[in-house]
């Protein structure tokens, strides 16, 4: 469907990639097992996971900072298990999070082989708003970065996706045109509809199999790109 206009194709990291749910909760499972072995990792996660994407959701808008992202996703997941942990314990919690993160590499499946499949057609790109030296370890721990031309963080951007200047900014770094590329993303927000207000095409990774209306370009497995591309 796009390949006689796409030359650059630009993919989201997390949750479309690399399988952000299953990861954090390995690295949660080992810090919770080490310090707080009272808390069922199930229980954990239950909480936490909601709460983080709306942490992610605000910060993405700028609507809380990095720090408070850090310490508020991790408060109020501990408020709601009703569980008491000090601030420097939630301070050393996010601390090791982050530094546990990466070292777990787990792709959703068909990554690696959709990935070998596009690089021979295409230019590939990465566009993510996860702070940029953990996302540079996850690229690198999971065998991937030799996919990827160019890798465009919101640090060197000044902004987060949705924002439009992200994506001028990643287009500048591949050296290409919009009209000449793709954004697959999980979000609608800021991934599809990101993509789309700053005049690239959106394929959705609807790996949820949320309903979205029949205008938007979609796929629930990885491998399915194949049929667009």
């Amino acid at each position: 469907m796009f390949s006689n206009k796409i030359t650059d194709i630009f993919f989201d990291l997390d949750h479309t990639l690399w399988d952000f749910d299953l990861n954090s909760g390995l690295a949660f499972g080992a810090i919770l097992k080490k310090d707080h072995p009272t808390i069922e990792i199930e229980d954990f996660i239950e909480k936490y996971a909601p709460i983080n994407q709306a942490c992610w959701k605000l910060y993405q808008h700028d609507k809380i900072t990095h720090a408070e992202l850090r310490y508020n996703r991790l408060k109020y997941t501990f408020d709601a298990l009703e569980y008491f942990v000090s601030d420097a314990q939630i301070e050393g919690i996010a601390h090791d999070y982050i530094e546990l993160l990466p070292e777990n590499n787990h792709l959703f499946d068909g990554a690696v082989e959709v990935l070998e499949y596009l690089e021979k057609k295409y230019k590939l790109h990465i566009i993510t708003n996860g702070f940029a030296e953990v996302q540079y370890k996850k690229i690198k721990n999971s065998n991937i970065a030799g996919f990827f031309k160019t890798i465009t963080n919101s640090e060197m951007a000044g902004v987060k996706k949705p924002n439009p200047t992200i994506f001028e900014h990643a287009l500048n770094l591949a050296k290409t045109k919009k009209e000449n590329s793709l954004m697959i993303g999980d979000c609608l927000d800021a991934d599809v509809q990101g993509a789309l207000n700053a005049g690239l095409d959106a394929i959705f990774f609807n790996d949820k199999k949320v309903k979205v209306g029949q205008d938007i370009k979609q796929v629930t497995y990885l491998l399915e790109l194949k049929k667009y591309l």
